[in-house]
């Protein structure tokens, strides 16, 4: 049996980050209890407090590593119960840059379900778990804490549970800085990448008609705003989510399939126009990506604790959410068998980890938005340096197939984006992508000179 370094932990949120994140605590704490404000159904359903879940979802390579260390066998779970496992280059159809279509082999697997039955899976590992208790329908109105430390939380009621240590899972709504400023502790600062994302999403019944693997349109900025996104999961079906940035997304039932059509992959246009519906549309809009720097502060907040969302807020279509979130808390696991102690030692050193889990996709999705002038934030310097090199990237990749699995890699989360900054990589960019523009070149003029 491991060390136990405290008698309670409390995670204040029941969702994927809050889940994991109990998980994590369980074997260094004698109790670990979850609080959400939700019921949180035995059954794989949406759920009220977690209004994404109706819309697309993928576990990327390294968020399934993370959960299969944190859950040992759940991967195959899920893949039992109708989650589809994809290799990213065979199982992901792209319509980008005029062209349709993946035909190589990245060796870097993804899984398709929807987020409810992914929660669902976890909340009941989690609820096996002996030290772990769940109390749903309360709700957290604050800190509880003296001498620069948290040691608790109150409750609406009145209740104040005692802890050793509090972590905020409660996502990208997380009212902690107000609780941390009550008890006179720092606050981190913290950036908002406006772009004025929506999702308008919808299940259809899966066929034999279209092949069973994710479709993804993907707009190329700063002159293309929509895009879409299919994904082939459990129990037969797609799930639809068509999507925009500065407010391009569909509203209702007319808008969504005039996105549809207008969409360059054939694949959405056809499951769209003539399959068969399962639901309603179902609208969100997502206005701000939002990243709080914890890991800047001279002194973290000594028993307390932030995962997920209540971290780092993700444009969602990018897909990084849940992976970041289990790669933080299989992080944390380790962290705890290191120190014996909840220290503000502890704190650091975790910020400092969760900072490196989130760089790399952090970089990707801010850099996306900043693509379009219309998207309001603080501009990184260098930002449209960096996004011209990333464009020259994707045109490398089709001229090498190496280049291609370790960019994937590096969206996967299984490697840092630094390894593609080097000077060896940059040169090798620059020489693929000079072979492939001459090469579209010359199929340019070759099927100018057919047709004439």
């Amino acid at each position: 049996m491991a060390d136990m370094i405290g008698k309670r932990a409390v995670v204040v949120g029941g969702g994927i980050a809050g889940l994991t994140a109990a998980r994590a605590l369980a074997d260094r704490f004698e109790e670990v209890v979850v609080l959400d404000r939700d019921e949180l159904p035995d059954e794989v359903e949406p759920r009220k407090g977690v209004p994404q879940g109706h819309h697309a979802h993928t576990l990327m390579a390294g968020g399934r590593r993370a959960l299969e260390e944190l859950f040992p066998g759940l991967d195959a779970e899920l893949v039992e119960a109708g989650a589809v496992d994809l290799d990213h280059g065979l199982g992901i159809s792209t319509a980008r840059f005029g062209r349709v279509g993946s035909h190589w082999t990245a060796g870097v697997h993804m899984m398709s379900a929807s987020r409810p039955l992914v929660e669902t899976s976890i909340r009941r590992r989690v609820r096996a778990v002996e030290s772990v208790r769940l109390r749903t329908g309360v709700a957290v109105s604050g800190l509880v804490g003296e001498d620069g430390r948290v040691t608790g939380v109150s409750l609406d009621d009145g209740e104040v549970i005692e802890a050793d240590l509090v972590v905020d899972c409660t996502g990208r709504g997380t009212r902690s800085n107000h609780w941390l400023a009550a008890l006179g502790l720092a606050v981190p600062e913290s950036v908002e990448v406006k772009a004025g994302v929506g999702y308008a999403s919808r299940l259809y019944r899966r066929t034999d008609l279209v092949e069973p693997k994710i479709a993804f349109a993907v707009p190329v900025a700063p002159a293309e705003f929509r895009a879409g996104l299919m994904l082939p999961i459990e129990g037969d079906r797609w799930l639809v989510s068509l999507s925009g940035w500065h407010d391009r997304f569909p509203h209702d039932d007319e808008e969504f399939e005039s996105h549809a059509a207008s969409l360059p992959h054939p694949a959405i246009r056809e499951v769209v126009s003539t399959g068969e519906p399962l639901t309603g549309i179902s609208v969100i809009r997502f206005p701000a990506s939002r990243r709080r720097y914890f890991e800047r502060l001279r002194r973290s907040p000594a028993g307390f604790l932030t995962l997920g969302d209540a971290v780092c807020s993700f444009n969602p279509i990018y897909g990084q959410g849940m992976s970041c979130a289990a790669m933080a808390a299989a992080e944390l696991r380790r962290l705890l068998g290191v120190h014996g102690a909840v220290t503000p030692e502890l704190s650091t050193e975790y910020y400092r980890r969760v900072a490196g889990i989130l760089a790399t996709p952090w970089r990707f999705a801010t850099g996306g938005d900043y693509r379009y002038p219309q998207t309001e934030g603080r501009r990184p310097r260098g930002i449209r340096l960096t996004n011209a090199y990333t464009m020259l990237i994707l045109l490398a990749c089709s001229a090498d197939e190496d280049l291609r699995r370790t960019y994937v890699s590096v969206q996967h989360l299984l490697l840092d984006s630094a390894v593609l900054r080097t000077p060896t990589m940059a040169l090798r960019v620059l020489r693929r992508a000079l072979q492939a523009a001459r090469r579209s070149r010359r199929q340019a003029a070759a099927a100018k000179s057919s047709s004439s």
